[in-house]
């Protein structure tokens, strides 16, 4: 019987990449922002890329507005959004309990400096 003096590694490389895609899959639908939103539901809701640079501007439960992860007036977001062009894209989130009036405030700054690439995020109905 011959003696193994070595090991073969490359079931063991095999494993590795498969949890490692299985990590890098699981973070990506992990990740969807540093302030806690409680997305309402849509069956017509995708899947949002991430190969650009993207606002985002975010409505909690507590009707609190974030931009970029910043907690910001409506007044102070009009004065932020100034340093960006208003073709850069523009995530919002906006918590399923928060009050409509604030929701409707920050797309009326959006409007107003004439961001077009406003996109809502919502999760999918199943």
């Amino acid at each position: 019987m011959k003696r193994f003096d070595q090991i073969n590694m490359i079931p063991f490389i095999d494993i590795m990449l498969v949890l490692l895609a299985i990590v890098l899959t699981t973070a990506s639908f992990i990740s969807q922002g540093l302030i806690p939103v409680d997305l309402p539901k849509a069956e017509q809701s995708e899947q949002a890329t991430g190969d650009e640079t993207v606002l985002e501007i975010a409505i909690n439960a507590q009707n609190q507005i974030f931009f970029d992860g910043t907690p910001i007036t409506a007044v102070e977001l009009g004065s932020k959004l100034e340093a960006h062009p208003n073709t850069t894209p523009v995530h919002l989130r906006v918590d399923k309990v928060a009050a409509f009036e604030h929701f409707i405030s920050v797309v009326d700054v959006l409007k107003a400096k004439q961001f077009a690439a406003v996109s809502i995020q919502t999760e999918h109905a199943q």
